[in-house]
């Protein structure tokens, strides 16, 4: 039988001595759940746990792409494609793209994320010629006017390649390696950390009848099989993080299981990163069928997830994000420098 291991995290002055604190970051704990697939969760002090148990929870995360993940990161999503879900052609022009990350850097991005291909529910695939075309002439434009940090966001190899190459620093593959294998080399050799983000099945059909025995634990268990995969295809675990890929094969419900014990994914020894920004399980609750409109609903749960220690928040609306987690960082006591 398998323990999974979810620290409940805490945050504020408030705390009691002998709190661990987590991943080296804001938060701290002194309890966790254990889940198995065989018995009820249960509450047991973190001090019961087993070194190796306590390890990944307490170990310091290192810097990724710049940025430190001692303190809550902003990802500021820029899609250069003309049919995202939420902001589809806008800024599919080179000027506009560059404008509007200009924008998000003055604005307090830590890191820009670039995209060529949708991957709404049901988008088509991109050919790879078409994807490259989008990014990666943005990407050089951003590389010689920014300092701030560029990921690309990309399924394939080619694309991650061409993208490193005008001067990405990390990749944020949707399907954790799985589209497109070469990807894994492609990242190793130049260096560059990783973003594995679990899905059930592709853009075209992910949506159609998405299933999980247990989604906390399965979405656990593939997030844990892409890392062994990037770290013997010469990626290290530090360069690694992960995505639990929120409506990426989720219905609403495994939406919310997710949401609701995210900290779980602490135990896999590397960053997270929560994507969430205006999808459509916000949409359904709020009761708002206009993604843009779903700014307070995504800035909530993006609060939620720095609650729980996650240490990227990928965003469409940067400046109203750091407004609320600068609000967010006064009333918890701060993080560390």
């Amino acid at each position: 039988m398998k323990d999974y291991i979810r620290p409940l995290v805490q945050t504020g002055p408030a705390r009691p001595l002998g709190a661990q604190t987590l991943a080296g970051g804001w938060a701290w704990f002194t309890h966790v759940e254990v889940l198995s697939r065989d018995v009820a969760p249960k509450v047991i002090p973190a001090s019961d746990l087993t070194a190796a148990q306590l390890a990944p929870l307490i170990t310091p995360r290192v810097p990724m792409a710049g940025m430190s993940m001692a303190r809550p990161n902003l990802m500021g999503i820029l899609n250069v494609t003309p049919d995202s879900f939420s902001d589809g052609g806008r800024f599919a022009a080179p000027e506009q793209a560059i404008s509007h990350a200009r924008a998000m850097a003055e604005a307090g991005a830590d890191i820009l994320d670039i995209g060529g291909e949708s991957t709404r529910p049901g988008a088509e695939e991109v050919p790879v010629e078409v994807e490259i075309a989008r990014t990666a002439p943005v990407i050089a434009a951003l590389r010689g006017a920014l300092e701030t940090p560029i990921s690309i966001d990309t399924r394939k190899s080619l694309v991650a390649a061409a993208a490193l190459q005008a001067g990405a620093n990390l990749v944020n593959d949707v399907a954790a390696m799985t589209f497109d294998p070469a990807i894994a080399k492609t990242t190793a050799d130049a260096g560059a950390p990783i973003c594995l983000m679990h899905a059930q099945g592709d853009p075209q059909t992910m949506q159609d009848a998405p299933s999980y025995a247990n989604v906390v634990l399965d979405v656990y268990d593939l997030l844990y099989e892409r890392i062994i995969a990037a770290e013997k295809s010469g990626i290290p675990r530090e360069r690694i993080c992960i995505d639990p890929g929120i409506g990426f094969g989720k219905t609403l419900e495994h939406n919310l299981a997710l949401l609701q014990r995210l900290s779980l994914f602490h135990s896999l020894g590397c960053p997270i990163l929560l994507g969430v920004s205006r999808k459509r399980f916000i949409g359904t609750l709020a009761n708002e069928p206009q993604a843009d409109r779903r700014m307070p609903g995504s800035v909530a749960v993006a609060l939620a997830g720095v609650h729980q220690g996650a240490q990227i928040m990928r965003v469409h609306d940067l400046a109203e994000t750091r407004q609320a987690l600068t609000l967010f960082t006064a009333v918890t006591g701060g993080f560390p420098e």
